[in-house]
C-alpha cells in the first residue's frame, strides 16, 4: 500500500469512528421517547409488540460499522473503535452531570425541571448502556471473527447476520432488564420492548448486509484488497 492510500485508510477509519461514537452518544441522549416501528396493534405479555426506544434508531449503525471495520482493518482496531466509544459516553455522562448542576437563570428557555426531566434519566441510561454497549460490542466483533476465521474470509452475509443477531439480543436484554431494574422503565414493559427491541434489530440486521457487500466491495477495489485481507493500520 502506498503512502497516499496509507493516508486514505486511516482517514476513512478516523470518519467511521466519528459515525460509530456520535451513534452511540445520541442514543444514549434521546432514548426516553418511545414510538411504534410498525403500525399494528399486537401484544405481548400485555406490553404493545412494536413499541421501542428511539434511541435504538442509531444503535444498529454501531453494529454495522464494527463489522465493517472488522472486516477491512482487523478486530484490533475494532477493539479500539469499542474503547473510544466508552471514553466518549463517560465523558458526555460527566457533561450531563454538570450542566444539570448548574442553577438556570430565571429567562433560560429550559428550567431546572425541565433539562432534569429531559436529561436526569440520561445519567443512568448512559451507566447502563456502557455496561451492555461494551458487552455486546465484544461479543459482536469475537463472534464476527470466528466466523470469518471458519468461513476463511468467505460469506460475508453469514458473519454479519449471525455476530449481530446474537449480540443485539445480548444488548437488548441487557439493556432493557437494567433500565427496569433502574426504576426507568416499568417491569410490565419489559417483555414487550425486549422482543420487540430485537425483532426491530434482527430486521435492520437483514436490510444492512447489502450496505456492508457495498462497503467492503468498495474498500477491496480502493485498495486492492484480497478476500480475508485486512488494512494494518501500525
Amino acid at each position: 500500500m502506498t503512502p497516499k492510500e496509507q493516508r486514505l485508510a486511516r482517514k476513512i477509519y478516523l470518519y467511521l469512528g466519528a459515525l460509530f461514537i456520535t451513534s452511540l452518544v445520541v442514543s444514549n441522549l434521546i432514548f426516553q421517547k418511545f414510538f411504534y416501528w410498525y403500525p399494528m396493534d399486537v401484544e405481548v405479555f400485555g406490553s404493545k409488540l412494536f413499541e421501542i426506544s428511539v434511541g435504538i434508531l442509531p444503535y444498529p449503525i454501531t453494529f454495522l460499522i464494527t463489522d465493517l471495520i472488522s472486516e477491512i482493518y482487523g478486530k484490533k482496531n475494532a477493539n479500539q473503535i469499542v474503547i473510544a466509544g466508552i471514553f466518549a459516553s463517560v465523558f458526555s455522562l460527566v457533561i450531563i452531570t454538570v450542566a444539570d448542576i448548574a442553577p438556570a437563570t430565571s429567562w433560560s428557555y429550559v428550567d431546572d425541571k425541565t433539562f432534569t426531566s429531559v436529561f436526569g434519566n440520561s445519567i443512568i441510561a448512559v451507566f447502563a448502556s456502557m455496561i451492555t454497549y461494551l458487552f455486546a460490542q465484544f461479543v459482536d466483533i469475537q463472534i464476527y471473527h470466528f466466523w470469518k476465521r471458519l468461513t476463511k474470509g468467505k460469506h460475508l452475509w453469514l458473519r454479519n447476520n449471525f455476530s449481530t443477531w446474537f449480540s443485539q439480543f445480548v444488548d437488548t436484554f441487557t439493556i432493557t432488564f437494567l433500565l427496569c431494574s433502574f426504576g426507568i422503565i416499568d417491569w410490565a414493559n419489559f417483555y414487550g420492548l425486549l422482543i420487540s427491541g430485537f425483532l426491530f434489530k434482527v430486521l435492520v440486521a437483514a436490510i444492512d448486509t447489502p450496505f456492508l457487500y457495498l462497503g467492503v466491495y468498495f474498500f477491496r477495489k480502493r485498495f486492492n484488497l484480497n478476500i480475508n485481507e485486512e488494512i494494518s493500520l501500525d
